[in-house]
């Protein structure tokens, strides 16, 4: 990040005028430079390679060992070019030893290896706050606008709707009404759920929403067969379904149209696509920027870096979302 950068060019002038300030003969030399970028090629292979791909990972033998041949590397560097080029005559006539080459190279490494370990720790010690935070606050949110009164007026008053017209639809109603409150209430309470669990969740929440506009429109829910044996985080997809029944229900009263289609790619991509039409309407217009989408962008940068697409557009009266997740196996998610 640019704040990183901005500290490490900081910490390394700070710590370069430490090792290079002689009260003798304060003015910067040439070979207190290249010296000292010896140093921080050095730190910089700690700092950014070795640290994340080996300490990181508990990879402890093999931070270690390669520690070791930078360090050795660095030296060699210095011993056999740098001082041969600035003193031939003088240092570059003898190696001092390793102790000697230690204390010089060790104290500059430590500090600036140290304040990247720092640096790192407080970011992830940042992370794991906000993902807390905004996990808690999803889930909150999400019960909230999922399980309200309104949501469950409009299913019982379907329900008792049929009910008295004896339809035969009335035990499939009660049947998905109850598969739904199960799920939300108990069954994606964990980090991540079986990506066919969600899938079958999405599909009993449409058919609920579905009573909501019986005639007046048509209601697509496609899915590819190849949907088992990967993990999503729960109810992140049901949002972008919620959102669309809301935004064409509230801006026209016929002739509603919401296409859903998942598909799974063998590389482990998913792609969501919701689409519904709506009439502009001064009452749509915060549908878009609500609380739950806003939490479900949260919940994508920190549950998915680097692994999420999302795009959201609006045209000839068209909402349109695709959202791309790269899943892992069940698995390999412990």
């Amino acid at each position: 990040s640019s704040k990183e950068v901005f500290f490490q060019v900081i910490l390394h002038i700070v710590v370069f005028f430490l090792f290079s300030f002689d009260k003798d003969n304060p003015a910067i030399q040439q070979h207190q430079v290249v010296f000292f970028l010896n140093y921080t090629l050095a730190a910089f292979f700690i700092n950014y390679v070795l640290l994340g791909q080996f300490l990181y990972k508990k990879r402890y033998w093999s931070f270690f060992l390669l520690l070791t041949i930078i360090i050795a590397l660095a030296i060699l560097i210095e011993e056999s070019v740098l001082e041969q080029i600035y003193f031939p005559d003088t240092r570059g006539k003898s190696f001092p030893g390793i102790m000697f080459n230690l204390l010089e190279i060790l104290p500059v490494l430590s500090i600036l290896s140290a304040f990247k370990f720092a640096w790192d720790a407080l970011s992830k010690q940042q992370e794991v706050e906000d993902l807390k935070a905004t996990i808690q606050e999803s889930e909150l949110q999400f019960l909230k606008s999922q399980i309200n009164p309104h949501f469950l007026f409009n299913n019982l008053n379907n329900l008792y709707s049929y009910a008295i017209e004896n339809s035969p639809k009335t035990p499939n109603i009660i049947l998905e009404l109850s598969a739904v409150l199960r799920y939300m209430l108990y069954e994606c309470k964990e980090e991540y759920v079986p990506l066919t669990k969600e899938i079958k969740h999405l599909e009993n929440f449409t058919r609920l929403s579905e009573l909501q506009i019986e005639e007046r429109g048509r209601i697509s829910f496609l899915k590819s067969p190849n949907l088992s044996g990967y993990q999503i985080a729960p109810l992140i997809l049901v949002v972008f379904i919620e959102n669309a029944f809301k935004h064409s229900q509230s801006s026209q009263s016929k002739d509603i149209k919401i296409d859903i289609k998942i598909e799974m790619s063998e590389a482990g991509k998913l792609d969501f696509y919701c689409v519904n039409n709506f009439q502009k309407m001064t009452n749509t217009k915060n549908l878009s920027k609500g609380i739950g989408l806003q939490n479900v962008r949260k919940r994508l940068e920190l549950l998915y870096p680097n692994a999420h697409q999302l795009n959201i557009a609006e045209e000839n009266e068209l909402y349109e979302v695709h959202l791309s997740l790269w899943l892992e196996k069940e698995e390999s998610i412990v």
